[in-house]
């Protein structure tokens, strides 16, 4: 393989290391030696336009984990189940099974390809949880939500699950979903929203009672992580109980956006993004932008805005969490930073 496809597959080790995932830090990095250069596998993976391997584009070594970690959940390739979590195999062990899978179940592989890594990582939900009550305090009124790269739309339920945090417990103590991540900074306020409506955008929408589309949202899933998996399979099963109203259109965010920023007497629209606004190129991510600030004039005491985005901003650790509001400028105001896949929260937001 190129070195910079071994590159990147290093990369993205070392983040997913840095995630919690020492399986990933661990299979990732030998991959690229494993491929025959003269397989089909191989010659797409050679043919991949070096600028777009890494996470910032095509996620190509999550592409191709992800579309191994399937096989394994289908039961498909046997030598994968005795290497893959909870096992603990050598190096010699995992080599062989990987070499064997790639080899055996190419076509699979390639059909993996195509696919871009899709999930909905639902420990993200926390924040969203508590930028809803400090809202719910803030304006008094209920939740139109809006979420852009909603993907199976897990996230739109956040009001269905629990969050613990700084001794406090926000939404339904029964719930399926139950979220405790480290919590820093202030505790967050107890104001229970109403939600009143829950929609979303994608590209490329699952739907969570197909079982299809849920085999994808595990197969991205690390193998390691038994939480995620657990989060995951319960906010599916959630996701399609009757009282779950959540809807993802299919289509571009900025042909959905106008629609839902039409101002709603006695309610207040909260749009958001979890680690999604950055996938949108420079222009459309500006034009977003100012199609909300120009929806932001419009809204008024009794209709007011805000937008909560939780994205990198080039600093560590995490993820910003800003929030802009209107009435009031909409200056994007920080609330904090969180971890990418929402293992902290450094909840920090002015005062309501």
């Amino acid at each position: 393989m190129t070195p910079a496809l071994e590159s990147a597959f290093a990369d993205q080790a070392r983040s997913c290391a840095a995630l919690g995932s020492p399986f990933m830090a661990r299979l990732l990095p030998v991959l690229p030696r494993l491929i025959a250069p003269e397989s089909r596998l191989g010659a797409r993976l050679r043919g991949w336009p070096e600028a777009r391997l890494g996470p910032s584009h095509d996620s190509v070594p999550l592409r191709l984990a992800g579309a191994l970690h399937r096989l394994h959940l289908e039961g498909g390739a046997p030598g994968l189940s005795a290497v893959y979590p909870p096992n603990d195999p050598t190096d010699a062990a995992l080599a062989h099974a990987l070499r064997a899978a790639l080899a055996d179940h190419e076509s699979a592989l390639l059909d993996g390809l195509r696919i871009p890594p899709q999930t909905n990582e639902v420990r993200r939900a926390a924040v969203l949880i508590a930028a809803g009550h400090w809202l719910t305090q803030t304006f008094g009124k209920p939740l139109i939500l809006s979420e852009i790269g909603a993907s199976a739309g897990l996230n739109l339920n956040w009001d269905f699950f629990c969050l613990r945090a700084a001794g406090r417990v926000l939404g339904p103590r029964g719930s399926s979903v139950a979220l405790a991540p480290d919590w820093r900074g202030a505790a967050p306020d107890i104001c229970p929203p109403y939600v009143a409506e829950a929609r979303g955008v994608d590209l490329n929408p699952l739907d969570p009672a197909l079982p299809e589309d849920a085999l994808r949202l595990r197969a991205f899933l690390w193998p390691d992580q038994p939480e995620r998996h657990a989060l995951t399979e319960a906010a599916i099963a959630l996701a399609r109980a009757p009282a779950a109203d959540a809807q993802v259109a299919r289509g571009d965010a900025l042909a959905w956006l106008p629609g839902r920023l039409r101002p709603r007497a006695g309610h207040c629209q909260m749009i958001y993004s979890t680690i999604a606004w950055q996938y949108l190129p420079r222009a459309a991510r500006a034009e977003g932008a100012a199609l909300i600030s120009e929806a932001g004039a419009r809204a008024t005491s009794r209709a007011p805005l805000a937008w909560v985005r939780m994205e990198p901003d080039g600093n560590a650790p995490g993820a910003a969490l800003t929030m802009s509001l209107w009435p009031g400028g909409g200056e994007a105001r920080s609330f904090g930073r969180v971890d990418f896949h929402g293992r902290w929260v450094d909840w920090q937001p002015p005062a309501p």
